[in-house]
């Protein structure tokens, strides 16, 4: 049994990850930045190392100071919560070959689907549907206009090595394609120091649904439904919830059973998800994303599984809990992923928190590391907290949900609550007819 798990991240996923692990009574450690001096992780982890200054590549993302701090606390495991270094398959095989017991899925398993073109290339052996695109890489903007011209435009432009919403352009026409491909290969150079992009068919109204998959390492995996994360900006997504509007019964069994078998193929381990693009019915392979979600919470919300929990024990060689007889959802659950922003703009708003309160009652959850006096620093994401809510129905977790955002407090600094209290006054949100462009469409028409 893992006795002690250093957590190599920060905010409210490092919140999260101690408090399973005190359920547990497992001890935990957090590393930080000096600009992560006073965090709240800081606080409440059981020890506390200083790894760096607060630029994150000599921090949390230096695995050599990752390690150490492994070493100098006995620390015999390490979860990475999400960002960062959990999907860095060179950082799971050092903790490999440190005896560290890494909380997640092999390297083998990261490397495997952090290359999107290998990844896709395996899900289609195991009759995963996927979008119709290039075979490969694409080398030059020449073949990748004769793909284009085969699989007809419009078609979108993605670094091979990364994600959120980097190195990807869309393409409408012939004319723009060389243009388009140069940029995107320079931004996924930059982002993710590979080069490579491949071709797919940009499909014009999708939904963004993914599937929340697990399993033991042994050959046996489960699904735990889907999410919708179309409310997106700049590829980045707002709001998520679970399970998806208009989704039948037999299509989440059909998608889900397929995305189970194909992790159990592999023997994965642990938690993962798999994104698909949802147009005319029919689903169409994205990503696997090797780690915990940012969103998680909707599906702890609806199954009652405690997937931080899980992911410790079968990392500790325990059998997996979950059965796909028990997985039966629950009510429904809406996640708003509250950022210290300025609207409209959306403008980074670091800065003191002079007065911090939480929303409460039934049926309402925020996973935040902030507080009143503490300062937001300027060096990381924006993210300073997740507003969940669930409830009997989905009219019953829209009204949870803006009660709880009325109820919530954040002075000193601006965030993006406004925004969904005002998503939430709109039909096609109430009604559930939104798609991967709904949101950047409407805030063209509030703001111009």
């Amino acid at each position: 049994m893992i006795t002690k798990v250093l957590i190599a991240n920060r905010g409210e996923i490092a919140l999260r990850v101690i408090r399973a692990c005190r359920e547990l009574g497992i001890k935990s450690v957090a590393v930080h930045s000096t600009a992560d001096s006073f965090a709240m992780h800081v606080r409440m982890a059981d020890e506390a190392v200083c790894i760096g200054p607060p630029p994150a590549d000599r921090s949390y993302l230096s695995i050599p100071a990752v390690v150490s701090a492994c070493a100098i606390t006995g620390a015999d495991a390490v979860h990475p919560g999400y960002g960062f270094l959990s999907e860095n398959a060179a950082f799971a095989q050092v903790l490999e070959e440190h005896g560290i017991t890494f909380i997640g899925p092999s390297s083998e398993h990261i490397r495997l689907m952090g290359d999107k073109v290998a990844a896709k290339d395996f899900m289609k052996q195991q009759n995963v549907p996927c979008v119709a695109g290039s075979s490969g890489p694409v080398p030059s903007a020449d073949q990748a206009m004769a793909v284009a011209a085969k699989i007809g435009y419009p078609v979108i432009v993605k670094a091979a090595a990364g994600g959120g919403g980097r190195g990807m352009k869309t393409v409408r026409a012939s004319e723009d394609m060389e243009f388009a491909f140069l940029s995107a290969r320079r931004e996924a150079r930059a982002a993710f120091g590979s080069d490579l992009v491949y071709i797919e068919k940009f499909l014009e109204t999708p939904r963004h649904i993914e599937i929340q998959i697990f399993g033991d390492g042994r050959g046996n995996a489960v699904y735990l439904g889907e999410r919708d994360c179309s409310l997106q900006r700049r590829h980045q997504k707002l709001l998520e919830e679970a399970p998806a509007p208009g989704l039948g019964e037999a299509q989440r069994a059909s998608i889900g059973e397929i995305s189970a078998n194909a992790a159990a193929s592999i023997n994965y381990s642990g938690a993962g998800t798999i994104e698909y693009l949802f147009a005319d019915g029919e689903f169409n392979f994205i990503e696997m994303n090797t780690r915990l979600q940012v969103e998680h919470p909707v599906t702890e919300a609806i199954f009652g599984v405690d997937l931080v929990r899980e992911q410790i024990l079968v990392a500790s060689g325990e059998p997996m809990s979950i059965r796909q007889e028990d997985l039966k959802i629950r009510g429904h659950a809406i996640e708003a992923r509250i950022n210290a922003e300025r609207l409209p703009n959306f403008e980074p708003c670091p800065g003191l928190v002079a007065t911090y309160h939480a929303p409460g009652g039934l049926g309402v959850r925020m996973d935040s590391a902030i507080y009143s006096g503490y300062s937001v620093p300027p060096h990381y994401d924006s993210l300073i907290g997740k507003l969940v809510v669930h409830g009997l129905d989905r009219p019953t977790a829209i009204a949870r949900m803006r009660r709880a955002l009325g109820e919530l407090i954040v002075d000193g600094i601006e965030t993006t609550a406004p925004l969904f209290e005002r998503l939430l006054e709109e039909d096609d949100i109430a009604e559930g007819r939104y798609n991967i462009h709904w949101l950047e469409n409407w805030l063209k028409d509030q703001h111009g």
